[in-house]
């Protein structure tokens, strides 16, 4: 929105300079983005003295001039009849932009240089006058830029408007909110209509077959008009806010329409059918021709104004060729409306059109507000146009808008805005910006906003206002008084950062997968048919495919991400992902269940080729350890790992796959992956994944740490080696040494397994270190062996064990 500050000032006297002006308005909600004035473009043209006239030698209508602009004298070319021996004339530089557009440089006319430009009124904007060039007084400054020596000066300030204020679109809208500021008031244009004939009844009617798209229609006749250009001061303040000029008639509604904020247009009264305005909604696929000559189809949720046989307008967004306004036309209907906001924004969206009148009329027009636009519209078009206007006008309003009453709480309003006003102050402010108020008591009062204040309806509203008009900086700035307390965080929120930070120190990145995955997924797991994780919740409207299921597993993700890492060429990886996984619990209208998961995946290298060693590929107890890590450094000690059993293993290899425990319950588990799982996934490359219960872990993270002191004895150890069954896991040889709660066994090492010769068949060797060490002695060699024998006769009874041949 461009405001002129040389037509503000015709309905407000402004006291304070532009830049504190700009600076205030946009302390009280309108942003001004930039100030700049209108006749900066003529720095660049001075005033010139014609010390020398002689005839063009090629030409016979022009003439060599050369003009004295104070430091030199310049040829000038010129044509202009008026040009004489010492006349003070406006002499452009080569750089300077006209109102239209161009911009001057030296030139060669017919042959002779010239380095300047003798200028008109018109070529300059500053009037009508085309004729000669402009005389100037003999008492300016030569050489002295023209819009300094004629102290030429018009700030325009341009403001970004926020949507809930439609009623600063206009010149009188931005006057109010300076009046209030300054505690002024607003000089209103004053509306005198000329005498008239007849009655505008006779000629013409308005029917609105749909009151809710517009809720009021007004309309008056001016016969007789003359179309013709418009004077220069109606251009000039359409110039002076971004607007082009047209003609007499057209301009004048924009000018209205600027100055107070409501759209008109003009039809031409002797083609529009019948004589008469028809208001309805658009019919389904109906086409129309609008002003800017290109066909729209139209939908029922439109609104049309139209004659009595076809439409004329498409409503408060753009009128149509059928009825615009020509040169020839002598009898024309003016129209001002109230249309529906959410209509024309609508409208708008669908053709692809915005105009002036549709940014204003979608955001809220002052329905009050039309009959005094279109009084004032129609006595300036009598005056400029030399029209007579039919007495009267049509108004119809078929449901009023209803006035607003707001009950204000004066200990309310200074509680939410943390001021201390009395009511005679509220009530001064809210008048400053001409609201009413009714006075009920010392601590009440109640409110009646003005009809194009369309964004106030409530306390919250008002309090807004009273803090812009009182300043945000004048509101002191306060804190809550409230106990400072130390708020512990979240277990599991601490937990989750607490297990990434130990993935990433562990040399794994983390990975975020999308929360649908594939409905074949479990099918490429291998589920069985009855697994819980084939309980999927199907998404109504998929991205795609690949995403039409809620996730029951991170392993799908993880498997995705490894083939994409595969297919260019990125072959060791080591990830892991925190998440949550979906469960359908097969009840309509109810939300599925949620797990919160976490799982790894380690494919390729243990490390990388170096030079003094070769690429060695993780395996299993590359994975196990990483786990066994993690567990450590969360405070889980007592976690177990078990061999799954091979009908358990889905997805993961039997005979690779352990189950991972911590007093007797599942946790998750680690193992490679199944080989067909793999194949399903289009993946040639060996990984192995880990998954657990994210719930169930942290459950188990203690909330203490215990420490012991550093030992001050040395330690002794012991190996043992056992022929066992060879199903026995090796776990459950060391779990039985720790059931014995030996004081002095500090530690169990299990440091080799072994099957073949000279191993008997079904059996296998496992070999234990035994720590040994005293917290307050140093142990007794005899002591140690006796302990050592006991354990290791317990051992061999217990797992029907022998001990290897010498």
């Amino acid at each position: 929105m461009k405001v002129s500050l040389s037509w503000l000032k015709e309905y407000i006297s402004i006291d304070i300079n532009v830049n504190d002006l700009a600076d205030a308005l946009t302390m009280v909600g309108l942003e001004v983005e930039a100030v700049s004035d209108r006749y900066d473009y003529l720095n660049s043209v001075v005033i010139g003295r014609i010390a020398n006239i002689d005839p063009h030698p090629n030409v016979d209508k022009l003439k060599l001039c050369s003009v004295d602009i104070g430091d030199k004298i310049i040829p000038v070319v010129c044509g202009a009849p008026n040009a004489r021996k010492d006349m003070l004339a406006p002499c452009a530089l080569p750089g300077t932009c006209f109102p239209k557009g161009s911009v001057l440089e030296k030139d060669v006319v017919r042959g002779e240089a010239s380095e300047g430009m003798l200028c008109s009124e018109f070529e300059l904007g500053l009037g009508n006058n085309s004729h000669g060039i402009m005389e100037l007084n003999r008492d300016l400054w030569i050489g002295a830029p023209l819009n300094k020596a004629l102290e030429l000066s018009d700030p325009v300030l341009e403001i970004d408007l926020t949507p809930n204020r439609p009623d600063c679109l206009s010149i009188i809208g931005m006057a109010r909110e300076i009046a209030g500021l300054q505690k002024k008031k607003v000089t209103y244009p004053e509306i005198r209509l000329p005498e008239s004939f007849d009655d505008v009844s006779k000629y013409t009617s308005i029917s609105i077959i749909d009151p809710h798209l517009c809720p009021r229609y007004a309309a008056s006749l001016v016969f007789d008009i003359t179309v013709g250009p418009s004077p220069f001061w109606l251009q000039d303040r359409l110039i002076s806010v971004g607007l082009k000029p047209i003609n007499n008639i057209v301009d004048i509604t924009n000018f209205v329409m600027m100055e107070t904020g409501q759209p008109l247009h003009a039809f031409d009264f002797d083609r529009l059918a019948e004589n008469r305005i028809v208001v309805r909604a658009a019919r389904q696929d109906e086409t129309f021709i609008t002003l800017d000559g290109k066909e729209r189809r139209l939908d029922q949720e439109m609104l049309m104004i139209c004659d009595g046989e076809k439409p004329i307008a498409l409503a408060g967004v753009m009128g149509g060729l059928n009825s615009e306004i020509e040169n020839s036309t002598t009898r024309m209907l003016l129209e001002s409306a109230y249309f529906d906001p959410i209509c024309i924004r609508k409208t708008s969206k669908k053709t692809g059109l915005s105009t002036d009148a549709s940014h204003r009329f979608e955001r809220g027009v002052d329905p009050n507000g039309t009959v005094a636009a279109l009084n004032r519209a129609t006595q300036l078009i009598a005056q400029i146009s030399g029209g007579n206007i039919v007495k009267g006008i049509i108004d119809e309003y078929p449901n009023p808008v209803p006035d607003k009453t707001i009950n204000l709480s004066v200990k309310a309003l200074n509680r939410r805005l943390g001021i201390r006003l009395d009511a005679n102050d509220i009530e001064n402010y809210l008048k400053s910006i001409e609201f009413e108020i009714a006075k009920i008591n010392d601590e009440k009062l109640q409110v009646f906003p003005p009809s194009f204040r369309v964004d106030i309806s409530r306390f919250e509203d008002l309090a807004e206002e009273i803090a812009r008009l009182f300043g945000y900086n004048n509101i002191e700035t306060t804190f809550p008084l409230i106990p400072v307390e130390v708020r512990h965080p979240s277990k599991k929120i601490e937990s989750r950062n607490h297990i990434k930070r130990l993935m990433t120190g562990l040399g794994f990145n983390e990975a975020i997968n999308y929360s649908f995955i594939s409905k074949l997924s479990c099918d490429r797991l291998e589920l069985d048919p009855y697994d819980p994780k084939r309980q999927m919740v199907d998404i109504l409207n998929p991205l795609s495919e690949d995403q039409s299921v809620m996730r029951t597993s991170l392993i799908p993700g993880l498997l995705e991400t490894m083939k994409y890492n595969m297919s260019v060429q990125n072959r060791n990886l080591k990830l892991f992902e925190i998440g949550n996984v979906f469960f359908n619990t097969g009840q309509e209208d109810s939300q599925p269940d949620e797990v919160e998961m976490l799982s790894g995946l380690w494919t390729g290298a243990r490390v990388n080729a170096v030079w003094f060693s070769k690429e060695v590929n993780c395996d299993f107890y590359d994975l196990k350890g990483v786990v066994e890590e993690l567990l450590r450094n969360l405070g889980i000690m007592n976690a177990t790992f078990t061999n799954m059993p091979p009908a358990s293993c889905f997805y993961t290899k039997p005979g690779f796959t352990a189950q991972v425990f911590i007093e007797d319950k599942s946790i998750g588990l680690v193992g490679e992956l199944h080989p067909k799982v793999l194949s399903n996934y289009d993946l040639k490359q060996t990984a192995f994944i880990f998954e657990f219960n994210f719930d169930m872990l942290i459950e188990n993270i203690p909330d203490t740490k215990i420490a012991s002191p550093i030992p001050k004895f040395p330690a002794t150890s012991r190996d043992v080696t056992l022929i066992v069954d060879k199903d026995i896991e090796a776990y459950n040889t060391l779990q039985s040494i720790k059931d014995l709660n030996e004081v002095l066994v500090e530690d169990l090492q299990l440091f080799d397994v072994f099957k073949g010769y000279p191993i008997p068949a079904g059996r296998k060797s496992i070999s234990l270190r035994i720590i040994y060490r005293s917290s307050g002695e140093t142990l007794d060699v005899n002591r140690v062996n006796r302990i050592h024998k006991s354990i290791t006769e317990r051992l061999l009874k217990k797992f029907d064990a022998t001990l290897p041949a010498e």
